[in-house]
């Protein structure tokens, strides 16, 4: 059975800078990596050197067919101190842009992509009030120079994803950042390293992966109000939108008011920030599952990914269901992916998970995009370079591309604009 989809699909891929580029020494992230005692397996070093070899990468997704290409700006880089505006990273972006034009890909932009300056944790971090105007004032700068170069940007990426971590560990009394496990997160002074490293203590130490508690998420909501309306004022014309992690939502007997309570933590109580929004911007990896007693554990019998997920790609037509209930604007899949080394078991991945989306499609739903996570094998965070993600393979000795049967097979949609499905 062939599956057909709209002439203006966007079909594409996607990346973040610090996962890619390389040497983002400016980073709060660059910081936890090179604590005393840090939990991350690897260091992230030159990563895949994206920001050296950007045009090379594009002219090759370009060649798989790919159409769209999402990728963050690192505000460390355009800004690495207060006020201090870089012109070699704007015109680097600029020239990022341009490539994709040049290539006929559609470029989005996230303008924030869980890395944040050293310097604002000297200022507070994330729990600042002094973050909304700054992130827009960021957003300005980047806008009155390359905005008329984005016609989709995200202001934050995954903004509900602190919530999820923090509902995750609260029973264990802490809060990690993204990929992070318990026992690593206990690792004695880590953290102080950090704050020493970006020239603070801990008690102003806080990162974006720490926006979980109602002061917070009130600064986070009020950013990205701040950073839409700076965006808006010098280029009208570009959409704006954020995106959210959501994992498919599932009950077992006795489990539905639980699974209610974490629908309403983890995406219901920020409908108001996405008011006056664009689009939206859906990610999603797996389901969770609730019982009485809490979240249900996969069977044994479950296939699991890299990162010990679930590998459901039904769950990515349920969401956008759900998020439909509430949501009055187009749906852009910004990320959704699986952590494998078995690459068919990626191709089966997107093919079952499009043919869902098709049937969101034929159901009126208002879907305007697909992009992959990731384009290329990349830094995972704490996990370093053992999860496996991309489309594309990197041997990080020669920095060589080696494109995955699941690039050509997405690259084949894309340039079909449709997917020959299992008949069943």
């Amino acid at each position: 059975m062939k599956f057909t989809f709209t002439p203006d699909f966007l079909w594409g891929s996607t990346t973040a800078a610090y996962q890619v580029e390389g040497n983002n020494v400016n980073s709060d992230f660059w910081a936890e990596e090179h604590a005393e005692g840090s939990p991350y397996k690897d260091k992230s070093g030159d990563t895949i050197d994206h920001y050296r070899l950007y045009r090379e990468d594009i002219a090759l997704m370009a060649s798989l067919g790919l159409k769209a290409y999402r990728f963050s700006i690192e505000w460390s880089r355009v800004e690495p101190e207060p006020g201090q505006y870089s012109r070699s990273a704007i015109e680097h972006y600029r020239d990022v842009l341009e490539t994709c034009y040049k290539h006929g890909i559609t470029p989005m932009v996230a303008m924030h992509h869980f890395s944040s300056p050293k310097w604002l944790m000297r200022l507070g971090g994330w729990a600042s009030p002094e973050v909304p105007d700054r992130f827009a004032k960021y957003c300005e700068v980047v806008f009155n120079e390359i905005g008329h170069l984005i016609p989709y940007v995200l202001t934050m990426n995954e903004i509900n994803l602190p919530v999820m971590l923090r509902e995750i560990f609260s029973r264990i009394g802490f809060i990690p950042p993204v990929g992070i496990d318990r026992d690593a997160w206990t690792a004695p002074k880590w953290r102080e390293s950090a704050a020493k490293l970006c020239g603070t203590t801990i008690e102003n130490y806080f990162t974006f992966h720490m926006i979980s508690d109602e002061s917070s998420i009130k600064i986070l909501k009020e950013t990205h109000r701040k950073a839409r309306e700076a965006i808006k004022r010098v280029q009208p014309k570009t959409k704006v939108g954020l995106s959210m992690a959501l994992s498919d939502i599932q009950s077992i007997p006795g489990g539905e008011e639980l699974a209610v309570q974490k629908w309403q933590s983890y995406f219901r109580q920020y409908l108001d920030m996405v008011e006056g929004d664009d689009f939206f911007g859906l990610q999603n990896y797996t389901r969770e599952v609730y019982g009485p007693e809490g979240q249900v554990k996969p069977t044994e019998h479950a296939e699991l990914t890299q990162m010990g997920y679930e590998f459901y790609p039904e769950a990515l037509s349920n969401v956008i269901r759900k998020v439909s209930k509430d949501l009055s604007i187009p749906i852009i899949i910004t990320e959704h992916g699986i952590a494998t080394n078995d690459d068919e078991r990626r191709v089966e991945f997107i093919r079952k998970a499009l043919e869902g989306v098709h049937a969101c499609l034929d159901e009126g739903f208002d879907i305007k995009g697909y992009l992959h996570w990731t384009t290329f094998d990349n830094f995972e965070w704490q996990s370093g370079y053992s999860m496996r993600f991309g489309l594309i393979e990197v041997d990080r000795s020669t920095q060589e591309r080696k494109v995955k049967e699941s690039g050509r097979y997405l690259g084949s949609i894309s340039q079909t604009n449709s997917l020959i499905g299992m008949i069943v």
